[in-house]
């Protein structure tokens, strides 16, 4: 028997500048992930809320809270660009290109445009990508440029944390 260790996410010596990564899942933003994300964060534009104002509004409904798409083209990108990362460097440059719509779903890619060694810590690099979010038709709905800073393969911060069984290992 064989025991495969947590593991998800890419280490620093993986990532090769010019490399696309087509994060794999998909996201279809409901009125409920707006009505909440637009309450939480207190936003009082009415285009987020009320489909009676947003009717007349030159989009002629709803629009989805910016804020929302940001973050889940984020999170899409984190497990190939971020899953092992130790923090978030900054991001450049974020572009809201087209409208995001109740029942649309969003997808992400990401291009490696930079890596580098870190100089303060020996077990991290730091890289650099591009990442565009997608609708369903294929328009490109925002980009931005993120830099992260992420383990080596051989940092040992990120091993050994799933706890061991109080009861013993799992068997056949």
């Amino acid at each position: 028997m064989t025991v495969h260790e947590a593991a998800i996410g890419r280490y620093y010596e993986d990532f090769v500048v010019g490399d696309v990564y087509q994060h794999p899942l998909g996201r279809t933003i409901s009125e409920a992930d707006n009505t909440w994300f637009t309450l939480l964060t207190m936003n009082t534009n009415q285009n987020h809320f009320n489909a009676h104002f947003a009717a007349k509004a030159p989009a002629g409904k709803i629009i989805v809270n910016s804020g929302l798409t940001v973050a889940i083209v984020l999170g899409l990108s984190v497990m190939d660009v971020s899953q092992t990362a130790i923090m978030n460097l900054g991001w450049e440059n974020i572009k809201l290109t087209h409208p995001v719509f109740i029942g649309d779903t969003v997808y992400a890619e990401s291009l490696v445009t930079a890596k580098r060694e870190s100089r303060s810590r020996p077990y991290a690099g730091i890289v650099t990508a591009q990442t565009r979010g997608l609708n369903q038709d294929g328009d490109e709905i925002m980009f931005w440029t993120r830099t992260v800073m992420v383990y080596k393969r051989d940092a040992p911060h990120d091993k050994d944390y799933f706890p061991q069984a109080k009861n013993g290992p799992m068997t056949t």
